[in-house]
């Protein structure tokens, strides 16, 4: 075989490196599960290196072969929790054809997520301090910013409205504001079922109030109209 032939063969990853691959992909999964737990149990602050590689039963060196440091394992930790907490609300808008059902079930499963013990302590408590505000609301928005687009979407289109892009992106950065709030209000109080249901009830008042306006086939101001 030519050597310019040769170079068009694709190489074949040995078995050795297929389980090296393997075991290092189970040992990155290890850090983040108990990092996870600690962090969930103890905090950020209590929660110490040596724990984490205790529990994971392995080394430091293989812990900082796959994260820089602490820091770096949590954003870990609180970029899978933010992602489970996007797939929970994103299945729960899933068969919902009537936009205000749609609305009203992914406000259901936000309330409920934001209850979770690892996304009270993890995302809310502990997510702003570490990670800095500005990481913290990038990381947040690149989670759910897009399940809260596709409820806006689904209760503008119910109207008689055509808005631009921009305008539909401002409408759904105030109602990712105001769940994001409303999640944060609900996780630090001291009777979160309490609080879940009185954001329920004053979000549906103002879901209400969009499903009014579209029955009576009301018209935007011009401003938030499409030229």
């Amino acid at each position: 075989m030519s050597r310019s032939v040769s170079k068009l063969v694709p190489k074949v990853p040995s078995v050795g490196a297929g389980r090296r691959a393997a075991y290092s992909a189970s040992t990155k999964r290890a850090l983040i599960d108990v990092a996870e737990t600690l962090f969930t149990d103890h905090g950020y602050a209590a929660a110490s290196l040596d724990q984490i590689v205790a529990g994971a039963r392995v080394t430091k060196g293989a812990l900082y072969h796959h994260f820089s440091g602490k820091q770096a394992l949590f954003e870990a930790v609180f970029e899978r929790v933010e992602s489970d907490a996007a797939s929970s609300v994103r299945n729960a808008l899933r068969g919902h054809e009537d936009p205000w059902d749609k609305a009203r079930a992914g406000l259901r499963a936000h309330l409920e997520v934001v209850r979770e013990p690892r996304y009270r302590r993890i995302v809310i408590q502990e997510g702003p301090a570490v990670l800095g505000y500005e990481r913290y609301r990038e990381q947040e928005e690149r989670s759910t910013f897009a399940n809260v687009l596709d409820i806006v979407q689904s209760v503008l289109a119910a109207g008689k409205w055509e808005l631009d892009e921009d305008m539909q992106q401002t409408f759904a950065r105030i109602f990712f504001g105001a769940m994001s709030s409303a999640g944060e209000a609900v996780a630090g109080d001291e009777d979160p079922v309490a609080a879940a249901v009185r954001v329920e009830t004053a979000i549906g008042f103002i879901l209400s109030g969009f499903q009014i306006l579209v029955e009576n086939d009301v018209r935007l101001p011009n401003a938030l109209a499409e030229d």
